[in-house]
């Protein structure tokens, strides 16, 4: 029998079902500024003169497992998308990123309450309540998915580098990337480890600036991202595949729910009994508050790649983006600040990106075999978990040894993201609904409504990428 949230908890009784509070988490940006309005209203009234920026300290105090989860789909990969749809076809695209974000916040949100309130990862929870086979499939497809993106990544990275210092070699930077990776994983305590994280996301800043430095015809830019338009031609839908793929992606399910995990281990609750008995109304709104921050933050960045890249490249007729690399490269006649910053963007989202998609199938693996698992246990104690972690990483840089094609690969990694997406955002959808796991926290009506109609624009995506490929 699946389990039940304890009824006599008060918590549970002061619950809003999430199908109910949906409307205003479509809102959780402008109400968390609100909330954060009455701290600093009251951190002034007891700390005046000491506290000026309260409310910035509160609100950033709130993000955490949501903002490095928004910040990581920005990753190499997806710049490399973003830019080439930029190239390519200009603003009209750009109604994508504003399109995505309620689908992709909706299905993070049920990742991380999932989380918060059975105290276990999604691979673990779909390992109780659904045939194993069924998750091991979706495993399978989530290893090789990632490990395309990690190779993909790992390579943008290196080449990005190589253009502001050309006498690098390209290997050895592949290398030094993913030791770099692997030690903040490894070596460091999760407490430290999250907060590097946290203050990486910071890099994705730099494409805002770009964005304000090269484009000057934002009237054009906001008429675009408000009225959408699409050709239907090949290669625009595979693009949108693409797009779709990259931003509402597997590896960011299970990586969002195992931090709500850990977040709660860190904070003392160490057991799975502990964790669902701590369970209340105040954490759901501020887990809320963190994953529509973050949500919004990776969409807010999407926008102003596509516009930078649009502005500039579509402008000058340089169409042909394939890479994150390429894109800074094009970026340069443009001005060289410009150029600079997008590079060190790449590099800044990649050391936040590659350690996420490592660490979500090390969780994947390890909660679907049982291992013992968490960035917050020591080597020793987790042979089996740090060793996908490892895997997955010398894997990734053999890759660019062997120097297969990036692009290839990240076609294939958007046709896996696009194959697996559904299957796993269909067992996300059925756990958040389910009241006997779930209890009062089980999602509602509108957030059921908005979870399917995600499947089945991931199930459309995924079959016009596919399809596609062989039109």
């Amino acid at each position: 029998m699946e389990p039940m949230l304890p009824d006599e908890s008060s918590a549970s009784k002061k619950a809003v079902p999430f199908g109910k509070e949906m409307e205003h988490s479509f809102e959780a940006p402008a109400r968390a500024l609100e909330e954060g309005v009455e701290l600093a209203a009251r951190g002034e009234r007891r700390f005046i003169g000491k506290k000026p920026f309260r409310l910035a300290e509160e609100y950033w105090a709130n993000l955490g497992p949501g903002l490095i989860t928004g910040a990581s789909d920005d990753d190499p990969s997806g710049i490399a998308t973003y830019s080439q749809a930029g190239a390519q076809y200009g603003f009209r695209l750009i109604w994508l990123s504003l399109f995505m974000y309620p689908f992709m916040s909706t299905v993070q949100e049920m990742c991380a309450r999932i989380g918060v309130v059975s105290g276990k990862g999604l691979a673990a929870n779909i390992r109780q309540h659904f045939p194993r086979s069924a998750l091991y499939a979706a495993t399978f497809l989530l290893l090789v998915a990632n490990t395309l993106n990690i190779a993909a990544d790992l390579g943008a990275m290196s080449a990005s580098t190589r253009l502001l210092f050309p006498g690098a070699r390209f290997e050895l930077l592949v290398v030094l990337f993913a030791l770099i990776s692997l030690f903040l994983q490894i070596f460091t305590t999760y407490a430290r480890y999250a907060k590097i994280l946290k203050y990486l996301a910071l890099a994705l800043l730099s494409y805002v600036f770009v964005a304000f430095i090269v484009v000057h015809d934002w009237g054009q830019v906001f008429a675009h991202l408000v009225v959408p338009t699409l050709t239907f031609s090949k290669d625009q839908i595979f693009l949108v595949a693409a797009i779709l793929g990259t931003t509402i992606s597997p590896y960011l399910f299970f990586w969002q729910t195992s931090q709500e995990v850990e977040e709660g281990i860190l904070h003392g609750q160490t057991s799975v009994a502990k964790r669902r008995q701590d369970a209340s109304p105040g954490g759901i709104r501020r887990m809320r508050i963190d994953v529509w921050s973050g949500m919004f933050v990776s969409e807010v960045i999407a926008f102003f790649i596509f516009a930078a890249c649009a502005g500039t490249l579509f402008m000058a007729g340089n169409t042909h983006i394939a890479t994150a690399a390429q894109a800074a490269a094009a970026l340069k006649p443009f001005g060289e600040l410009a150029y600079l910053i997008f590079t060190l963007g790449i590099l800044g989202t990649g050391l936040l990106a590659i350690p996420v998609l490592a660490g979500s199938t090390a969780y994947a693996i390890a909660e679907s075999f049982g291992w013992k698992y968490g960035l917050y246990r020591k080597l020793k104690q987790a042979y089996a978990f740090y060793g996908v972690i490892i895997i997955s990483m010398g894997v990734g840089v053999l890759a660019n040894f062997m120097h297969l094609d990036p692009i290839r690969g990240l076609i294939w990694a958007a046709v896996a993201n696009g194959v697996i997406a559904p299957v796993i955002l269909f067992f996300v959808v059925r756990i958040a609904a389910n009241r006997r796991i779930m209890g009062d926290y089980a999602s509602g009506l509108l957030a059921n409504i908005v979870g399917w109609l995600t499947i089945a624009l991931m199930a459309l995506s995924g079959a016009a990428a596919i399809v596609s490929l062989f039109w």
